[in-house]
């Protein structure tokens, strides 16, 4: 039975899950924003907690999130919360009735379900928890498979797994409303994909990314190293059309080695356009093409929604773009077109990430977002070092740790204005910078700290 619109005084609590920490904040922002919504914590919020208690919001607004969200399990209408059970049992007698009435009548069916985080309870423990709360109107009839209603009592041990206390630190009880979208990693898997490389994005970031770029029904959505299209794939599950780049020639037409075991060449059919097949996205595909970042085609003018991508590190896949440093780049005589491979040569880091952020900059539309992969030495890293233009609004960066040396750190930037002659990117060549500059520069450091690791253990946190 729906509630009635006049319930007052909701809060609502989200279940994070525990892994890729630094990029929930982001991601519920971005949610929230694309319905014009603020994120609103309560007081005491603590980032690093896998419990957010948020204020201002609506049911409806929570279910958007929830729709979309890969770094939250779960949500609750929350009734009340408290550092002991006796705690929470004064503050959910102090919970308005007329919220609570709704979900308690006789001809309702319910469930009362107990989760617990950083411990392990035994299910009569489980049992215990529930019969305690008898204090509650429940006038329902308890339905285990199939009930209208699910409750859930949630425990808090802490974040340090040598050290869990006998009690939690803090207690919640409310009334569940949806789950996130978890299953995605799994239904996406890289591992089930028709079409693969060697750096191909994990299923759970490119999710992660796309919401940081607030992707939606109806957007263009551009990758300049498209790569086997982990991104694309990602970009249309939300109903946004999708085009990519790239400079390998093999990676577009899916030609060449595969990258799976005990698979030589790349089948017929295993390309990007497949991959939307395989998801049932297809109609999304605009197309891909071969084509040089450094050398974009595009006519001036604003195009993109956003721009969604994985530059290349020069650790898996090498940076390169078409050139010669020679006087001429004239074609041989027996050119014929289609078998000519272009000249190719170095492109440093900092030139990619200058090249991107101009590009971005021209192409896309007001408020569009730039989502991108910055590496990172982490010894030498400030904050300093991630590129800026005046066009583009830093709205988050996120470190994912890839080894004690180095990681990565998903960049988020919103256009907010239109360039002008006088707009500069931030100066690459100073020497903050010296990371990206010259041939292989980040992927000497990337290698110089594998000490007690092995290059093999770095290569697939990298590939993950």
């Amino acid at each position: 039975m729906a509630a009635p619109r006049t319930r007052s005084c909701l809060q609502y609590l989200l279940h994070l899950a525990n892994d890729n920490i630094d990029f929930r904040l982001p991601e519920v922002r971005a949610l929230l924003s694309l319905s014009g919504k603020p994120f609103n914590p309560v007081e005491n919020f603590h980032e690093k907690s896998p419990f957010w208690c948020l204020d201002g919001l609506s049911e409806e607004d929570i279910r958007g999130v929830m729709a979309r969200s890969i770094c939250a399990k779960s949500a609750f209408e929350l009734w009340g919360h408290g550092r002991t059970h006796s705690e929470l049992r004064t503050s959910l007698l102090k919970y308005p009735v007329e919220n609570i009435s709704p979900y308690m009548e006789k001809d309702s069916t319910y469930r009362i379900n107990v989760e617990t985080f950083n411990k392990t309870l035994e299910f009569q423990n489980r049992l215990e928890r529930i019969d305690a709360m008898d204090y509650l109107p429940f006038e329902g009839t308890v339905s285990l498979k199939n009930p209208q209603h699910i409750f859930c009592l949630l425990e808090d041990y802490g974040t340090d797994p040598n050290n869990i206390p006998e009690q939690p630190f803090y207690i919640y009880f409310g009334r569940w409303i949806a789950d996130g979208q978890r299953e995605l990693i799994r239904s996406h898997s890289v591992k089930s994909r028709h079409f693969i490389g060697n750096t191909s994005m994990d299923a759970g970031l490119s999710f992660i990314m796309a919401n940081h770029a607030r992707v939606k029904e109806n957007d263009l959505i551009f990758d300049p190293f498209v790569g086997t299209g982990s991104l694309l794939v990602a970009c249309s599950h939300y109903g946004a059309y999708v085009f990519g780049t790239d400079i390998d020639y093999n990676t577009i037409h899916g030609k060449g080695r595969s990258s799976r075991k005990n698979q030589k060449w790349r089948g017929p059919d295993e390309n990007i356009r497949a991959n939307l097949r395989q998801y049932g996205t297809e109609t999304s595909f605009i197309d891909v093409m071969v084509s040089d970042a450094s050398k974009p085609v595009w006519r001036e003018g604003a195009l993109f929604d956003a721009i969604v991508t994985d530059p290349p590190y020069g650790i898996r896949e090498a940076t390169r773009r078409t050139g010669s440093h020679k006087e001429t780049t004239k074609p041989p005589d027996d050119f014929c077109g289609e078998s000519h491979v272009p000249v190719s040569m170095a492109y440093h880091l900092s030139d990619i990430f200058a090249d991107l952020l101009n590009f971005s900059a021209r192409h896309l539309i007001m408020g569009g977002r730039l989502v991108y992969w910055l590496p990172i030495y982490r010894p030498e890293y400030c904050e300093e070092m991630v590129p800026l233009h005046a066009c583009l609004r830093l709205v988050s960066n996120c470190e994912q740790i890839l080894s004690s040396h180095t990681s990565r750190r998903l960049i988020t930037m919103e256009k907010i204005k239109e360039p002008e002659d006088s707009d500069a990117l931030a100066h690459l060549s100073d020497p903050r910078f010296s990371l990206y500059q010259g041939h292989n520069a980040f992927r000497e450091k990337y290698f110089s700290g594998l000490n007690k690791r092995s290059g093999k253990e770095d290569d697939e946190i990298l590939k993950k």
